[in-house]
């Protein structure tokens, strides 16, 4: 879609909003981070850590501001709303563009512990992000490698979930480990209209490491009217809607038994759960498929 003179002037100014925002919250989470680097023990994490969280949420909240600032967004958000920013959530969610993660980050922040989730190793190496990112205990996973790799990225999505036991955490992995595209999607075949296949790994391990803390599954449906935005689409206020519903399940207690866990057929277990609850999924997308296009605003 082309950007009308107006649109590109917004998009500039956000771009440039989100920047300096960046800069500036990342450049206050430095000290904190030196902190963490050099006295690498359980009570300076404890010590630092709440007031790291607090940038981190400052840094959405003027990112919500321009958000509404550029758009008129209409969030529908709605579901199991009930929740506390003292717990530990493990959450799931589909994915279907850059807009995700900003979305998100405006829906939760407060309702629920920052979300930390699964990173691409090379991004640990953007400026300024990548250094908020590893103070905040990112994960970087070199994803799409098997082998030794595949190992590497067990132990370090382990280590992560360790940390996280030490203050209130929200851990979310998008488990279909990367953005809905109609060629993905025939290219893999998925069984799913609207979805691609969920993987259980950073699941599994998540659960591994931290069961029995969990409260419970966010299970997250992200959907948009019409095409699905890019981010210039979120930064020229082009998003109409963004729909999210939040399902709060209960996580089932053989997956966060260790005597289950140890089992070798514990990942089978845990990829059985998801391919469940991405059914129900599947098919509350292709509702509000459906209303979309009765109300004329596409699919």
């Amino acid at each position: 879609m082309r950007s009308s003179t107006s649109e590109v002037v917004k998009g500039a100014l956000a771009a440039t909003t989100l920047a300096l925002n960046t800069i500036v919250h990342g450049t206050l989470l430095v000290p904190f981070a030196l902190a963490k680097l050099l006295v690498p023990v359980a009570w300076m994490r404890r010590l630092v850590d709440p007031a790291m969280n607090a940038l981190a949420g400052d840094w959405m909240r003027v990112n919500a501001a321009w958000m509404a600032a550029v758009g008129r967004t209409r969030w529908d958000v709605a579901g199991d709303l009930d929740l506390h920013a003292r717990g530990w959530y493990l959450v799931s969610s589909n994915h279907r563009s850059w807009v995700d993660i900003l979305a998100l980050q405006k829906v939760f922040n407060g309702r629920i512990p920052m979300l930390k989730f699964f990173l691409k190793q090379e991004l640990i190496w953007v400026p300024v992000i990548g250094l908020a990112w590893w103070a905040l205990d990112f994960p970087s996973l070199k994803r799409g490698k098997g082998g030794a790799s595949a190992q590497v990225d067990l132990e370090t999505t382990r280590r992560a979930c360790e940390r996280f036991k030490l203050i209130p955490t929200s851990v979310i992995s998008f488990a279909e480990g990367t953005r809905f595209t109609p060629a993905k999607h025939n290219t893999q075949g998925s069984p799913y209209a609207h979805l691609l296949k969920p993987k259980s790994g950073g699941l599994a391990v998540a659960l591994a490491a931290m069961g029995p803390q969990f409260e419970a599954l966010l299970d997250i449906t992200l959907y948009s009217p019409g095409r699905t935005p890019t981010f210039w689409d979120l930064l020229c206020g082009r998003v109409p809607a963004v729909v999210v519903r939040v399902q709060k399940r209960p996580i089932p207690a053989e997956l966060t038994d260790p005597a289950t866990q140890s089992e070798s057929g514990f990942r089978g277990q845990v990829q059985r759960w998801i391919d469940g609850i991405w059914v129900e999924k599947d098919e509350l997308l292709a509702q509000f498929t459906r209303q979309a296009e009765s109300a004329g605003t596409g699919g």
